[in-house]
């Protein structure tokens, strides 16, 4: 028997690197937050929340938290009031970048209306 076969019931997608990417980057708006980030920069919440339109407050925060946590996205807030929180991508963020070019070029060329 050839030992240098690969058996899919010995592999576990888990352990794979798409696997990690995906955990990053899944969830209905995490990817729609980091594309918007690239395409204007800095941030407010605010300003996210009117331009995803249909995510609610408690969605659009947890998923901010979640991508901060992964190191993706800075957020700096100022003290002052009333509160000032913005939000850009980091290094990290911006690495992903050219995959989410990729599949928005994947959809643009595929998109079946």
């Amino acid at each position: 028997m050839d030992k240098t076969k690969r058996c899919i019931a010995s592999e576990k997608l888990c352990e794979t690197g798409f696997s990690y990417t995906l955990s990053l980057i899944s969830g209905k708006y995490k990817m729609t937050i980091l594309y918007t980030l690239m395409e204007f920069g800095i941030v407010r919440y605010n300003e996210l929340q009117r331009y995803i339109k249909g995510i609610s407050y408690k969605t659009l925060s947890l998923s901010l938290k979640e991508l901060e946590r992964d190191m993706l996205i800075i957020r700096k807030e100022y003290p002052q009031i009333p509160p000032k929180v913005e939000y850009s991508l980091s290094e990290r963020g911006k690495s992903l970048m050219y995959i989410l070019d990729s599949m928005c070029e994947w959809g643009d060329k595929n998109r079946i209306d």
